[in-house]
């Protein structure tokens, strides 16, 4: 959302429909402090209109009370119908405002909800790709998002502030009788430390819950990725046992904490109608031995409930309470961690200059203190313009962690990795990615049309540098024969590509915007005969336009058009040169390069 203009259309109306009451964040250094703070606290002034108009829901829940105190007291003992009337025509009035001012007040709140939504989504999104791509578990940020934002709009937070009146309402049964006053206060303590019980009671099983829920989820993500060796090798019920016992965990103590917080919420309804009745018992009592008024004891009776409403709503909000707070926290946490950063420098376009200075990567998300081999120790080498350079090495090398190191997916535990002078992580991740073309070792594309993905989504790509791309991966004539050609839509099973052909199109699309450096992380596993050949013309096209093409080789064929090779054995370079020179060393050492290539 632009932040000229700080509306955003929603179902049902606009953000500002209640006098533009909720501003986006004041400045762009607070938004990237924290993401998740800078837009609650942006979201200030809208909270405060919840509470003026909380205020005046709470102070006009006094008109139920106060017409019958009117009614018994001055109406019954007069007789005047003229009295009765007028007090109807001022309760209808109240109450019209008390509908105005709650429907408000949940107006704004459900309207807080979608605008930290909106302003969260997107880097909310780029956090978890970004957290993908080192390798990390898939998070549950989005599930937290969407929480918060069902939280506000519902009548949890309500409670809340209706809380602070609790004491308000006490006052005024206080300001009856002393005695009344006292009974209400102590079935206030008692809830209260029902509340406290609850707390205890349901933290643990929700936080546990929580943490089975999203591991039962990232185990159903992983097995629908995975679903035809699941079904081709007989997976199918083991797999679907261990994601059962992950979801029946998560399943049992959810169950745990709803029951704990139903029981609360049971117990704490039903004293606060025994409280209700107990307070117009003994306002009974002084009724009769004349210390009070009949319609004082009614009014008594029902403020002094009022004044257990808000505790009684807030037990029974606090399980969504307490997994709010968890959301909150896991989702701050998270964007700390994985959004927004600081702007950095927009530098010059590369022109492809690669330079690796003692590189060492070890495995992301290692246990700290952990003594683990290095995916790749000590690699250094340089690259100029136009160099086609092929890594060969068995499996397990340190092949593809190289080319995530080269991308600037991962960065190094040691050394630089350099492009055109500058470290990676000096670029800003989008402007570099335009710079950069990936094919990566498993591909898939995102639902869409062929012409969308090939442009990367690009909204300006114009049909010439797409058919340009597609032309440089010599895949153009492969796309003319699908139905509708560009225009194919991908991923909803009309257009089936076979993996050769998903691997010819994530060519072009690493290819896509002319990327001065390009990496391919074997890209012909997949390929046929006449799909090798494409490659190795692809490859010699990019060098003659003084592109840096690295192949991470699969098979001999790869390295066919390159003209540097390096060599890698349990993440070590074995050896690096030109490619004819290195060859002829490995000869001489009676290794075929047809086994060092080959994973």
């Amino acid at each position: 959302m632009d932040s000229e203009d700080n509306r955003l259309n929603i179902p049902g109306g606009r953000f500002d429909t209640v006098s533009g009451l909720l501003k986006m964040p004041s400045s762009k250094r607070d938004l990237e402090k924290s993401p998740l703070d800078a837009v609650l606290r942006s979201a200030r002034t809208g909270f405060f209109a919840v509470l003026i108009f909380s205020c005046a829901v709470n102070l006009l829940m006094l008109t139920g009370p106060l017409f019958m105190l009117q009614v018994y007291d001055r109406v019954l003992t007069s007789g005047s119908i003229p009295t009765l009337f007028a007090l109807f025509i001022i309760l209808v009035i109240l109450y019209a405002f008390l509908g105005a001012f709650s429907f408000f007040r949940s107006r704004v709140l459900s309207r807080i909800g979608y605008q930290i939504d909106a302003r969260l989504m997107e880097t909310t999104e780029r956090a978890r790709l970004i957290r993908a791509s080192a390798g990390q578990e898939n998070s549950t940020a989005l599930q937290d998002l969407t929480r918060i934002r069902s939280f506000l709009a519902s009548n949890g937070p309500l409670a809340l502030f209706d809380l602070p009146w609790s004491p308000i309402y006490l006052a005024v049964v206080f300001y009856i009788h002393p005695t009344l006053g006292w009974l209400a206060f102590g079935g206030i303590g008692i809830i209260l430390l029902l509340t406290v019980f609850g707390e205890y009671a349901t933290k643990t099983n929700i936080s546990d819950a929580t943490r089975h829920d999203a591991q039962a989820n990232t185990f159903s993500n992983i097995a629908q990725r995975n679903s035809d060796a699941i079904l081709a090798m007989g997976m199918m019920k083991n797999a679907l046992a261990q994601w059962k016992a992950r979801r029946t965990a998560a399943m049992g103590l959810s169950q745990s904490a709803g029951s704990a917080t139903e029981w609360l919420s049971a117990v704490s309804r039903s004293f606060r109608f025994l409280l209700q009745s107990s307070i117009l018992a003994v306002g009974a009592f002084y009724a009769v031995i004349g210390e009070m008024t009949p319609g004082t004891m009614i009014a008594a009776s029902i403020i002094g409930g009022r004044s257990l409403a808000p505790i009684d709503q807030a037990i029974g909000s606090w399980k969504a309470f307490i997994g709010v707070r968890q959301a909150r926290l896991r989702l701050g946490g998270f964007l700390t961690a994985y959004g927004i950063k600081g702007k950095v420098l927009q530098l010059p376009d590369p022109a492809g200059q690669v330079t690796l200075q003692s590189v060492v990567k070890r495995p992301p998300n290692s246990p700290q203190g952990a003594q683990l081999k290095p995916l790749v120790n000590g690699l250094s080498f340089r690259l100029e313009p136009g160099d086609g350079l092929g890594v060969i090495g068995p499996s397990g090398s340190g092949k593809s962690s190289l080319s995530r190191l080269l991308v600037g997916l991962w960065q190094p535990d040691h050394g630089e990795v350099l492009l055109d002078g500058a470290s990676l992580a000096q670029w800003d991740k989008d402007i570099l990615g335009q710079h950069i073309g990936y094919l990566p070792q498993v591909v898939e594309m995102l639902p869409g049309s062929v012409r969308a993905n090939i442009s990367r989504f690009l909204p300006s790509a114009d049909d010439e540098s797409v058919v340009t791309a597609a032309k440089q991966a010599h895949v153009h004539e492969l796309i003319l024969s699908l139905p509708q050609g560009y225009n194919a839509i991908l991923g909803d099973g009309s257009v089936v590509l076979s993996g050769g052909q998903v691997q010819r199109l994530a060519l072009a699309r690493a290819l896509f915007g002319n990327p001065a450096l390009i990496v391919l992380d074997e890209p012909n596993s997949n390929l046929d005969a006449e799909g090798d050949v494409a490659l190795t013309a692809a490859i010699r096209d990019l060098r003659a336009l003084k592109k840096t093409v690295i192949v991470m080789a699969h098979r001999p064929s790869a390295i066919a058009a390159v003209s540097k090779l390096l060599v890698l054995r349990h993440g070590h370079q074995i050896d690096f040169g030109d490619r004819d020179q290195v060859l002829e060393r490995l000869s001489n050492k009676s290794d075929q390069p047809s086994r060092s290539a080959t994973d």
